[in-house]
């Protein structure tokens, strides 16, 4: 049976939630982030790293370090939580290994550490001294970004959709095909019975477990988020039409339109928080490029661009 994701499959995303999750995850573990509080701390064994057992709160202290957005994803997924867990547990291994062969004092290592090191300070310390001030931006500042820039929060339109989907066969085999064929022709021929019920036939036959489970239901999705194929079908369809089977690679998808939300602009009481951190963060970016501009003028800074260019040469040999 063929697993339909809708965020592969069905609808373009805008970025990769995984790679980001696994990355802050690999961070906290290598720095060994311990329990929160000792009334939190739990002792459970949730996981096994060699012949280290890795205890609950270790991984609630993880997960508490993560993104709002990373921990969402996280737990709308099961499947993703244990492949990142797993992932990020081998590199705890990797890194167990590594510090047992003294790794860490390889001169090569403690340089490349040291660099690492003064990056984090200067980097940390550009945060503080570019950080804007308390208050900023204020009522009148929001107001007058967001009526300058109206046409960027407009909301796509939207559309609830609900889906049977026949999946296709992975090999070419005419016997697998046929098959596919035949359900898929099953299928259809149950849609398009007087009064039939899309939601039951869903259930019963879609091969997407999760949304079968809600008979068919895939949610609400923005028009710029549904893959083209998909969208050509739905932009001329009417409310509660069936479509006919649209082919992708993964198989057939049979869409049933449940509701639409027409494009609107979207109110500065929606956007205010959005606008206020994008703000914040323009302003923070012009205060640091300010401080260093300060910086510069104060100390100037010259190169000998020939010696520059001697050191490399002889840096290469």
């Amino acid at each position: 049976m063929k697993r339909y994701s809708p965020n592969k499959q069905f609808v373009h995303w805008l970025s990769n939630g995984s790679v980001s999750t696994a990355l802050a995850l690999s961070g906290f573990l290598f720095i060994g982030i311990g329990p929160t509080s000792a009334a939190a701390e739990d002792a459970t064994a949730v996981a096994r790293v060699g012949e280290t057992d890795v205890k609950a709160d270790e991984l609630r202290a993880l997960l508490v370090g993560l993104d709002p957005a990373d921990r969402a994803a996280l737990a709308r997924d099961p499947a993703l939580l244990n492949r990142t867990v797993r992932a990020v547990l081998v590199q705890r291994m990797v890194l167990q290994e590594a510090l047992a062969k003294q790794w860490d004092r390889d001169p090569a290592v403690v340089a490349r550490l040291e660099r690492q090191r003064q990056a984090t300070i200067v980097e940390s310390y550009l945060d503080s001294v570019a950080t804007p001030p308390v208050g900023y931006p204020s009522d009148a500042e929001l107001k007058a970004a967001y009526d300058a820039n109206r046409a960027a929060f407009i909301v796509p339109r939207q559309f609830r959709l609900a889906q049977v989907f026949v999946g296709a066969p992975k090999s070419p085999n005419k016997d697998e095909t046929d098959k596919a064929q035949t359900r898929l022709d099953a299928v259809v021929k149950k849609l398009r019975q007087p009064e039939t019920d899309f939601a039951a036939i869903a259930k019963a036959q879609s091969e997407e477990p999760e949304s079968a489970a809600r008979g068919g239901e895939i949610g609400w999705l923005s028009e710029n988020r549904i893959q083209p194929e998909i969208r050509l079908r739905v932009l001329g369809q009417a409310k509660d039409v069936v479509s006919e089977p649209i082919r992708l690679d993964d198989g057939w998808h049979i869409v049933k339109i449940l509701d639409v939300k027409e494009a609107y602009t979207a109110s500065l009481v929606e956007v205010r928080e959005q606008l206020a951190a994008q703000m914040r963060s323009e302003r923070a970016k012009m205060e640091r490029q300010n401080y260093l501009a300060r910086l510069v003028q104060k100390s100037p800074v010259s190169v000998n661009e020939l010696a520059v260019s001697t050191v490399l040469e002889k840096t290469g040999k």
